[in-house]
This record gives C-alpha cells, structure tokens and sequence, in this order.
C-alpha cells in the first residue's frame, strides 16, 4: 500500500476502506516507461460476525459465521498521445462463507467461488473518458446506484431464483456489473455528465438492464446533480423494474461553510406496472475541528415510501451510508423501503490512523415485506490502520425491536458483533 492510500484512509471514514482498497491506490507497479504502465492489484478482505439473534425464520436461535474475499489481477494504460490514454483491468475473486452462514439465512456457510471480476477497457482524451465491459458504476454517492453488490449465497430462507454468488454477504466480494458502458464527459469543476448502460447477471437484481444520464455542476459550495434512470429489461421476479422510471436530483457539500457537510436526495420513482413512491433524505453535520479529536457530529432524516426500490444502493462514505444499521440494513430491514429512519451520528478521531464512532437509528413508519419493521439500533465502533497492510474495524451493536411481529425471530434485544481486516499489499 502507498503512502498515498495510507493517507486517505486516515482523512476520510474508515468505514469506506472496503471501497478504497481497489484500484491503482493499493496496486504494485510492475512496469513504467514511456508512457506505459502495468499495475497488479491484489486485495484481501476479512470478516467474523456474530449475531445473538436469527431473521426471516432462519433455523436456530443464533449465528456465528466468516467472510472473506481474495481479489487479484492487472490494472493498466497506454499514452497514445499528449491528451489521449487507452487504460483498463483484468482480475479475479475467489470468496466464501463459513460457520453458521449469516443472521438472516442468505448463506449457510458452504459457499465458495473463483469468478472473473473485473474485465475492462477504456480510452481518456481530454473531457472525455468512454469505458465498457465488466466493471462496477457509482453515481453520487451511492443511494441509488454503487455496483452490483448484492451477494448472497446458498442460504436456506432465499428464494428459489437466487444464484450462489459465492457468499461473503456483508462484504460484498462482487460489485462489477456484467455488461456496462460509461461515457463520462467533463473535470472536477462546473458541469460534467455520465450516459450509462448496464446489464446486471444477479439473479437477484433481476438481471435487470438499465441505462441512464447523470448531469451534475460542481462548484466552490457543493456539486449539484439529477440523475434520470430507466429500466429496459428485467426478469420481473422479484421486482418491478421492466420499465421502471427512476428520476432523482441531490446536493452534497459545505454551502461555502467550513466544517458543516450537508447532503440531501429526492427521488420519484414509477414502476413498470405504474405504481408511483418517493424517497428522500437530508443530511447535515458539523466539524468541531479546534476541539480534542476533531469530533463530527451528524443528523439524517430519511424517509422510504411503501413499494420504493432502492435499486443498486450499497456502501459507500462509511458506516450508515447506504446501509442504515449494521442489523437493520443486512438481516432484520427495512432494507430501504416502506420507512422513516432518524439517524444521529458521533465521530471522533484521536490519532491520524485510530477513529471511533457510534450510531443511533430509528426506524418507525415501516411495512416492509408486509412485517413490522420497527425499532431502533446503537452502533459503536472503530477504524484502525494499523499499519501499511493492516486495517482493522470492530463494531458492536444493539437491535431492539418494537414488538414481535417483525423479521427478527422473537422481540429480545440482539447483540451483534462484527470485525473487518483489510489487507491491502
């Protein structure tokens, strides 16, 4: 790992390592001259869980289980020119579940898989940067699109279309897309633009195809964007998405403040089938950065309507961001639809490399898959960087749910409990 990576991992969350861990910041150069480079990009990641309590009917009272993923392979470019590069990446993933499999039955322990991942190519020239094949697509911030990383595996409470894409649930081993076309046009300041096109091989996402534009402005108080999402195809089985329409428009930044973040969505959303929902949230959080360990301190209102498909969200700027409550958002729900979520935030950090946290979620208003998914949830945890190959994150949380009749398989308390070692080379 360069010191690079090093220092970004210590100036924004941790949490987000997982994403960071990819790409040039932690690959080996193996050859650089004339303009030509070959990186290779080996990455490994590591979870154990626990859980005091079992979702959706999963047999037993409580889970233990494992999670990891090796991914290997080549990143690359070539100069054509002064303003123009030909780049792209080849690699694999080999991941896997152990012991129990997770808390709410998407995978029973057995799965393992070596699959290709990523499988691109690319060409830069000036404003331009035009990229097709296997390769992961985020827009904004994550809420509605951030790869396919919906992994599941073999678990016994799936239903009967599901594919084994080899476990690692919670670490989401695979986020590739497997047909994508990206046109990206403009810099980092005023307007730049993404058309895109994606075809999804997960079974259950539908293996759905859709394509988009997504404009956004950039400025010295935030970047503006709207994003417009349509749904061309879809094997209409678990969801609506066969025609779907998505519209959104967002901001996130400091309004020309420093240490306040802000950051708000809005989305409408029809069905192919014509049923209309919206979902939004708004964001505000503040820096107190002449006070010991710079602590922020954050708030998020969020609201789901009933029949909302939250689509491609997934991890994205760290902890509660897209998956609100650790239990919540991977085994008990709402999942990101039918709820109003209240989310308050502490961070603070007291070296360079050690952050700590904790997060309270609310979940009220919520009639997801017909249960009540209604409570609240405390997460306490921390991110390390150890040192150049080691970074680690404990969490411990707290479920409580309002009642009984709910996906947790009774109305106790559960505790929950979740280390994650990255280990970038």
């Amino acid at each position: 790992m360069t010191q690079h990576f090093t220092h970004k991992l210590s100036t924004v969350a941790l949490g987000a390592a997982i994403a960071l861990a990819s790409g040039s910041a932690s690959a080996y150069n193996l050859y650089d001259d004339d303009g030509s480079q070959l990186n290779l990009d080996i990455e490994a990641v590591f979870g154990t869980f626990s859980s005091n309590e079992n979702y959706f009917g999963k047999s037993g009272n409580d889970s233990s289980w494992q999670e990891g993923y090796i991914k290997a392979g080549f990143s690359g470019s070539h100069a054509l020119n002064d303003d123009s590069t030909v780049y792209g990446g080849l690699n694999v993933v080999s991941s896997g579940t152990w012991g129990d499999g997770d808390a709410a039955g998407n995978t029973d322990g057995s799965e393992r898989r070596t699959a290709l991942e990523d499988a691109f190519i690319g060409i830069r020239s000036g404003i331009i940067d035009v990229s097709l094949g296997r390769q992961n697509i985020t827009i904004g911030d994550g809420f509605l699109i951030n790869g396919d990383a919906l992994n599941v595996g073999s678990g016994e409470t799936l239903p009967s279309f599901a594919d084994n894409r080899g476990g690692a649930y919670w670490l989401a081993a695979r986020k590739a897309f497997d047909q994508t076309f990206w046109l990206k046009i403009g810099g980092e300041q005023g307007f730049r633009s993404d058309m895109f096109w994606f075809k999804s091989d997960n079974a259950m996402q539908d293996n759905v195809e859709m394509a988009g534009i997504n404009v956004e402005y950039n400025n010295d108080i935030g970047t503006f964007g709207v994003m417009h999402l349509k749904g061309l195809d879809a094997d209409q089985v678990a969801t609506d998405r066969d025609g779907q329409t998505t519209n959104s428009i967002r901001y996130q930044g400091n309004a020309g403040v420093e240490n306040l973040f802000l950051s708000a969505e809005f989305v409408n959303q029809e069905s192919g089938s014509g049923v209309d929902a919206d979902a939004w949230y708004a964001e505000a959080g503040w820096t107190f950065a002449k006070t010991t360990w710079s602590p922020q301190l954050s708030y998020r209102y969020t609201r789901y309507d009933d029949n909302f498909d939250s689509l491609f969200f997934g991890f994205n700027r760290g902890y509660g961001t897209w998956f609100q409550g650790e239990v919540a958002a991977n085994y008990a729900g709402p999942f990101g639809s039918s709820a109003t979520i209240q989310h308050l935030a502490l961070k603070a950090s007291p070296t360079e490399m050690l952050s700590v946290g904790a997060l309270f979620f609310d979940f009220s208003d919520s009639s997801t898959f017909g249960a009540n998914s209604e409570g609240q949830e405390l997460d306490i945890y921390a991110e390390w960087v150890v040192n150049d190959h080691l970074i680690i994150s404990p969490l411990i949380g707290i479920y409580s749910p309002d009642n009984d009749n709910q996906t947790q398989n009774s109305d106790d308390d559960n505790l929950y409990a979740q280390v994650i070692a990255i280990v970038p080379f």
